[in-house]
């Protein structure tokens, strides 16, 4: 029969043991829901790289059509101009009206060149696009910064409460959470308001 003081020994050793085992299993659990945030952020981020690069692309061939263009619009303009001074010192009637009938098709090539809404492909269209472009890229790379600042922050998380099993020490599994729960303020301005931080970072600065 064992002392009441080994008695008392075992139980309480009993006891920590029920507590460390019921302790391990929150922080395993804190560990899966952090993971879990984890692989959304990254996915999202992911997700938002892909629009950034793919707007990027059509914002850059947008520009490039659209100095194409100018280039085209500019020679038809020089051509026009130099047909005109040419038309003022012909004497034939006929060649005289022929050389008018170009220039006027070449400044209506010109204003087409300027603005063709029915097929979106002006200087003035073209660049509406390539500027929506523009800010749909930019739109998607400020995502793509939120959700990879609450990737790192899940990540950091996820070893701080991995350490709290080693070491025991609880704080660090508080930290973990605090970490989690700004991983997920990042992810919800990532998806409603990507711009907030540059914004209220710009407010400060400007005062």
């Amino acid at each position: 029969m064992p002392e009441p003081h080994e008695a008392a020994h075992e139980a309480a050793e009993h006891v920590e043991g029920h507590h460390l085992e019921g302790q391990n299993k929150k922080i395993a659990l804190l560990i899966a829901v952090l993971a879990l945030f984890l692989a959304f952020s990254e996915t999202l981020g992911k997700s938002s790289q892909t629009n950034a690069i793919s707007s990027n692309v059509e914002a850059a061939n947008l520009w490039a059509f659209f100095q194409a263009k100018n280039i085209r619009a500019t020679q038809v303009r020089v051509a026009a101009d130099s047909m005109t001074i040419e038309a003022l010192a012909a004497t034939d009637p006929a060649m005289k009206a022929a050389q008018q009938k170009q220039i006027n098709d070449w400044r209506k090539t010109a204003e087409r060149y300027d603005s063709e809404p029915s097929t979106g492909e002006g200087r003035k269209e073209l660049s509406e696009r390539a500027k929506h472009a523009e800010e749909r890229r930019d739109y998607a790379l400020a995502r793509y910064h939120n959700f990879e600042i609450a990737s790192a922050a899940f990540q950091i998380a996820i070893v701080l409460a991995s350490a709290t099993v080693i070491t025991g020490i609880i704080a660090l599994a508080y930290l973990a959470g605090l970490l989690g729960v700004g991983g997920l303020v990042f992810m919800a301005i990532g998806l409603t308001s990507p711009h907030l931080i540059e914004t209220l970072l710009s407010f400060v600065g400007g005062h």
